[in-house]
């Protein structure tokens, strides 16, 4: 089979070629039909997450490379492990990919995307920038019916990680407005996904104004571009004394520190970007405002299955899609680097 591999750390993706693999086992291998193209990729590109202070969270070596990205898969079944059951060779599934070692209590409390020994599709073990992907078991696939496939692809990643943090603001939703920041991939997959589930507008802050008027054409009435000087200040007096609670698809020092002076007494920041840094934000006020500042890390297997669902109703908007072939994968990249992307790119082998 064939992928795009990093084989150096922050240098170009090179074509490999090494045996397409034969299931054992509940093992399912999946022919490739798409692949989304995650920020997240960009860090494991590089090796590293900038963790503020000028240190990084090393996440890949030399000594795991070659190494293949891609997370967010979609594909039919090419041949299956004698124990897998539940699938149909030749059928389009969509493969969740946040597979945990299966025996600790975390996997089986049904919370795999959180095991402490992750075997996790294009981020632990070889993923979908290739044409084919082996699944460890066949539990992990999920059938998308007449969904089209790029975007169930997309929703293994963007959709469930949007799904998953949006639905950890509903304890607070109660007291006020509601607040996304950051309308990259991620984050204009979590505006969707909020204005299929609920009733009340979000507010949305990005620094480009493209991405603000999109929002806009969705029905948004507040959005805000976050390179206005004093745009916080705006916003908490635009919005009676601040919101309930917000999601940040940013996660760096300029959104989540500023973000705590805008939220409610209650009220809850949940961070979901990686983009890095520290936070730095007087530990009283957390007391006195009853603050939760909560991390959200992708989504569970039961997730993935309501996106799906939740997508497949109808109610679940598709979000604007561009297809690139696999040999694209290294300008893609550097694209998305740029901040020059819309929405998503899906890889097609």
């Amino acid at each position: 089979m064939k992928s795009q591999a990093i084989t150096a750390l922050g240098k170009p993706l090179e074509e490999i070629e090494k045996e397409t693999p034969t299931p054992r086992g509940a093992e399912v291998l999946i022919r490739t039909r798409h692949c989304g193209v995650c920020h997240s990729d960009l860090h494991l590109h590089d090796g590293y997450f900038d963790v503020g202070g000028g240190n990084k969270l090393q996440v890949k070596t030399d000594e795991s490379l070659p190494f293949v990205l891609g997370h967010e898969v979609e594909g039919t079944v090419e041949a299956l492990g004698p124990d897998a059951k539940g699938v149909e060779v030749g059928k389009s599934y969509a493969v969740y990919p946040w597979i945990g070692c299966g025996v600790c209590g975390i996997c089986e409390s049904g919370r795999e995307h959180l095991c402490t020994r992750p075997r996790a599709i294009g981020t632990s073990i070889d993923g979908g920038y290739s044409d084919h992907v082996l699944v460890p078991d066949a539990k992990y696939l999920i059938d998308i019916g007449d969904l089209d496939g790029a975007l169930a692809a997309c929703y293994m990643c963007s959709g469930i990680t949007a799904y998953s943090a949006i639905r950890k603001l509903e304890p607070v939703m109660s007291g006020g407005p509601y607040m996304i920041i950051g309308l990259g991939g991620v984050g204009m997959m979590a505006l969707q996904v909020a204005l299929a589930l609920y009733d009340e507008m979000p507010i949305v802050a990005d620094i480009d104004d493209k991405k603000l008027e999109y929002a806009r054409s969705l029905g948004v009435k507040q959005a805000y571009n976050l390179s206005e000087e004093g745009v916080f200040k705006r916003i908490k007096k635009e919005t009676d004394g601040g919101v309930a609670g917000i999601v940040d698809f940013v996660g760096s020092e300029k959104t989540v520190n500023p973000s705590v002076s805008i939220v409610r007494q209650g009220g809850k920041i949940v961070v979901v970007g990686l983009l890095g840094g520290a936070l730095a934000t007087p530990i009283p006020m957390m007391a006195f405002k009853a603050l939760t500042i909560e991390g959200s890390y992708v989504g569970s297997l039961q997730d993935a299955r309501e996106v799906i669902a939740l997508a497949q109703s109808g109610k679940l908007k598709p979000i604007q899609i561009a297809e690139r072939p696999l040999s694209d994968a290294n300008d893609v990249l550097e694209s998305m680097r740029k901040g020059e992307i819309l929405g998503r790119v899906v890889l097609t082998p």
